[in-house]
């Protein structure tokens, strides 16, 4: 088995089925916007023989993976070196100016979790990196042993959802004091030290509410998403369809207003007709999010936090 083979993307069926009214038209082209070790983009390439992807990622070593995986397809994969609120740009300079489809899968990339050395996963010992794209920004252990401790728990609390912020960023203070934190699980024993015995019993690994936290601050993730998605949303031709799968409520609710004020119309009240420049740009394909199924559940465990949103563009911006 190849080592590709065992990345299951997921809920990739539903994905597709989602996308592919907007795809089955002669030149389309389809963004993927997290193109990781690249299951989806090669799903796409193959379920739609004439379509054109083009594919982002900020991470180098995903892409040259990727690139080795999608070769086959030859110039009807274009892989560009991006972060995904740049989709503007990247369009821009290969003269694409709008595409039929567009799809964010905002899971960390199996590969970094499986990575040791990149300080993703709190289930091994690794450097507190967490860095996406290593080339540039500040670490995971910067942000520990630089950051402010009232930063340190606003981070905790609004990236992590982490109700016992404050007793792990004193006991973070406190250490790194003694000295700097430089590896994963010395972080991870301090949280478990610092949390009280009922906090234990709940919802697997007491560290991975900080982890992800500081994934989040390190990759500047949701500032990132909250310019990325409208961007994506404006590059859709009329028909063209967007999917997006998140993984925490932050991500999720983030895609769900971007959707909402897309779907609504934003005429004053008492209007007896609607005119075409208050008419909805949007029309969602998703009621709520949808769940993976429990069978996917049961054969891949990355997909039980995953909710996919989906929606249509119906018309242009009008004035």
């Amino acid at each position: 088995m190849s080592d590709n083979s065992r990345h299951v993307p997921v809920m990739l069926q539903r994905c597709l089925d989602m996308l592919a009214p907007a795809l089955a038209e002669p030149g389309a082209v389809v963004v993927d916007c997290t193109l990781g070790l690249g299951g989806h983009s090669e799903a796409l390439l193959a379920t739609f023989p004439s379509v054109r992807l083009v594919a982002l990622d900020r991470d180098k070593e995903a892409l040259r993976l990727s690139g080795e995986r999608l070769a086959p397809y030859g110039d009807r994969a274009t892989l560009v070196h991006a972060v995904y609120d740049e989709l503007p740009d990247v369009l821009d300079r290969l003269d694409i100016p709008r595409v039929q489809g567009v799809l964010f899968d905002l899971g960390v990339s199996s590969m970094q979790l499986d990575e040791a050395d990149r300080g993703f996963a709190y289930a091994q010992d690794a450097p507190l990196d967490m860095r996406m794209d290593q080339t540039t920004g500040v670490s995971a252990a910067e942000v520990l042993n630089t950051y402010p401790p009232g930063e340190l728990v606003r981070i905790l609390r609004a990236y992590g959802e982490e109700k016992q912020a404050k007793r792990i960023v004193s006991a973070v203070v406190r250490e790194r004091e003694k000295e700097p934190f430089s590896n994963s699980a010395r972080l991870v024993e301090l949280i478990r030290d610092s949390l009280p015995q009922a906090a234990k019993r709940t919802g697997g690994n007491p560290a991975k509410r900080t982890f992800q936290a500081l994934r989040i601050e390190v990759n500047g993730e949701l500032s990132v998403l909250e310019r990325a998605v409208p961007a994506a949303v404006k590059s859709l031709a009329v028909g063209g369809r967007i999917a997006v799968l998140s993984y925490h409520s932050l991500e999720d609710r983030l895609v769900k207003q971007v959707f909402a004020a897309g779907a609504a119309t934003t005429a004053p009240p008492g209007l007896p007709v609607v005119p075409e420049r208050y008419q909805p740009r949007l029309k969602l394909l998703t009621r709520g999010a949808e769940l993976p199924t429990e069978e996917e559940v049961a054969e891949n465990r990355r997909a039980a936090p995953a909710r996919l949103r989906g929606a249509q563009r119906i018309r242009e911006d009008v004035g």
